[in-house]
């Protein structure tokens, strides 16, 4: 192994043209074995996001209507719509969705049903996600330390914050996917310096995916052009490979903008429009006024997500630094600055993101590979630290006594990651389960809508309703601005009217329009919820208990959260009767109902 100090002269162009006689003189490094092989890494990665493809409940109602809707009306010409694709606002990129509704299509070739599409997009999704974890991995392995990236392998197979993000069908999650190729490109210059692949793919995931993921490529290009300017680096090469992956990124645009203008019948450069809206939109507009959280919000979050991970991902960076100065200690292959390049970017993501005050989970998911690669290395380095027998704490304890001290550590980490993964998954999978009994029976007609009052945001998308049957919402509690739907005319109007035509109704504000609803007394199907105790209200009625008017077609347990203690909604716990209430799970029901006079 070489010292940290020599690392730094690993990359090629650092040791002259690889045209050059010195350069061909340079003897190259001996391969890096892996602790598991590429292969063995991927069925792993895949295994973990399978299963979540399969049964992880849909955690964000964004995902369904600003994702799912618009590419079921790209596959089947109906759907739901919201304001940001309303062509008057058009702050969401239809070249995103064209990219996911292909593979959809061409799997509901091979199946009989809309969920299949639904299922089998998630699993291509889940293979995806596996396969730049692996790239990530073998990049981690050889650079960084084989510890490090069976570590690292780890994290990303058996946390719940990696089986949520995996698989879902959100830019940020695609930016998640493309933040870690990109990670690779900057990380590994085996064989030439990887810069323009680099700086694409953090581009790709910006443009396509969502914006501000550009920021994670920060700390790579204040590195590289502090390299270049003290002389490490030749300048003019930096600024090609630069201007190289500008090139591309500026490609990437120049498609995006062609497809979006295709769909929008105008121009629209969809990533600016998201930029402006966001930070730029002025009083009464931008993200603000869906809601704030305080500023420990992504503390809480990523805690309950990776736990263990999630401490020593915040500590490494300091853990390095005493470790390398002030122990004499390097515990990568690397130097203190490359090392130090590879920490800052979860650290720059956390800051700007927990100062804003409108927060959700899925906006942590472009960084989740820095947490992980972060945390990976930490727990190296305590493990570096820990077993070295110079140590003055450590150097006098027994190699057997530290290792029965550690070994549990992690295995209770993934014990709790995976009791968690469970507890949610048994939860909250009810709204991905009632609609089975829609689907395989003949209790439907082309005219029949399925309705939605409160629980309009537990709708998992018009892939789990038969063909042809709409989905509509009723009055409920809620008073902000509910979807409407895609334009259907389908004689006069072109190519997928829907995406062009200005709908009702729609702002940017929030603002509730009455136009969205349909009277209770036109719905053959209606979707409810109901837990014990729970008190009616003028506009949600407790249907479920409404007999004379409702029958069950199929009802799911469904958490009771308001009536179960913390630890039981933070991990799964088995319903065993000698356990005192505050440690068990309540449960209420979440139904599909069939109206009476139908």
């Amino acid at each position: 192994m070489t010292s940290s100090l020599e690392g730094l002269n690993r990359r090629p162009d650092l040791v002259g043209s690889s045209k050059g006689a010195k350069s061909q003189q340079t003897p190259r490094p001996a391969p890096t074995k892996l602790f598991l092989p590429p292969n063995i890494a991927f069925y792993v990665c895949f295994a973990s996001h399978l299963l979540a493809a399969l049964y992880a409940p849909i955690q964000d109602c964004d995902e369904t209507f600003n994702y799912w809707e618009p590419l079921h009306y790209l596959n089947h010409g109906y759907g739901l719509q919201t304001w940001e694709y309303s062509p008057e606002f058009s702050i969401r990129s239809w070249a995103y969705i064209g990219l996911h509704a292909l593979p959809a299509k061409v799997a509901g070739l091979f199946g009989r049903s809309k969920m299949f599409e639904f299922y089998a997009l998630r699993i291509v999704l889940a293979f995806t996600c596996a396969a730049t974890e692996v790239r990530l991995y073998s990049a981690i392995s050889r650079v960084v330390n084989p510890r490090v990236g069976v570590i690292y392998l780890m994290i990303v197979a058996f946390t719940p914050g990696f089986f949520y993000a995996s698989s879902a069908f959100l830019p940020s999650s695609f930016a998640m996917y493309t933040a870690a190729l990109g990670l690779t490109s900057f990380m590994d210059w085996h064989g030439s310096s990887k810069t323009a692949t680099g700086i694409t793919w953090f581009g790709v995931g910006a443009l396509l995916g969502w914006p501000f993921s550009g920021a994670l490529i920060v700390p790579f290009v204040v590195e590289e052009w502090l390299m270049a300017v003290v002389g490490q680096t030749d300048l003019l090469e930096t600024f090609s490979r630069y201007l190289y992956g500008g090139v591309r990124c500026l490609i990437v645009l120049v498609l995006q903008i062609c497809v979006d203008t295709f769909f929008y019948h105008k121009i629209a450069v969809v990533p600016w429009r998201i930029v402006a809206y966001n930070v730029f939109s002025g009083k009464d507009r931008g993200p603000d006024i869906f809601g704030t959280e305080p500023w420990n919000y992504y503390l809480r979050n990523l805690l309950l997500n990776f736990n263990m991970w999630f401490i020593l991902a915040g500590i490494s960076g300091p853990l390095v630094l005493f470790q390398s100065i002030v122990l004499g200690q390097y515990p990568t292959k690397q130097t203190l600055l490359r090392t130090l390049t590879f920490l800052s970017p979860f650290y720059l993501w956390l800051a700007i993101f927990t100062v804003q005050p409108h927060k959700e989970e899925r906006f942590m998911f472009p960084a989740y590979p820095f947490l992980a690669l972060n945390a990976a290395i930490a727990f190296h380095s305590l493990l570096t630290w820990i077993g070295s027998t110079d140590s003055f704490i450590f150097g006098k304890i027994p190699a057997k006594l530290k290792l029965a001290a550690i070994l549990p550590i992690a295995l209770l980490a993934i014990n709790v990651g995976l009791l968690r993964i469970v507890g949610t998954v048994t939860a909250y999978r009810a709204p991905l389960q009632i609609y089975d009994t829609l689907n395989a029976s003949n209790l439907t007609r082309v005219d029949n809508i399925v309705c939605f009052g409160k629980d309009w945001y537990r709708f998992p998308s018009s892939h789990f309703l038969p063909d042809n049957i709409h989905a509509k919402f009723i009055k409920s509690e809620f008073d902000g601005l509910l979807p409407g739907e895609f334009h259907e005319g389908k004689t006069g109007f072109g190519l997928f009217p829907g995406t062009w035509l200005i709908p009702p109704g729609m702002n940017d504000r929030n603002e509730e329009d009455p136009g969205k609803y349909v009277d209770v007394q036109h719905c053959t199907f209606l979707v409810d919820s109901y837990m014990p105790g729970m008190e009616a209200t003028k506009h949600e009625p407790l249907y479920i208990l409404d007999k004379d008017h409702w029958d069950k077609i199929s009802c799911v347990p469904f958490l009771d959260a308001s009536r179960t203690g913390t630890l039981a909604r933070t991990i799964w716990i088995p319903d065993l009767p000698f356990l005192p209430p505050r440690y068990r799970r309540h449960w209420g029901e979440h139904c599909l109902l069939r109206q009476r006079k139908v």
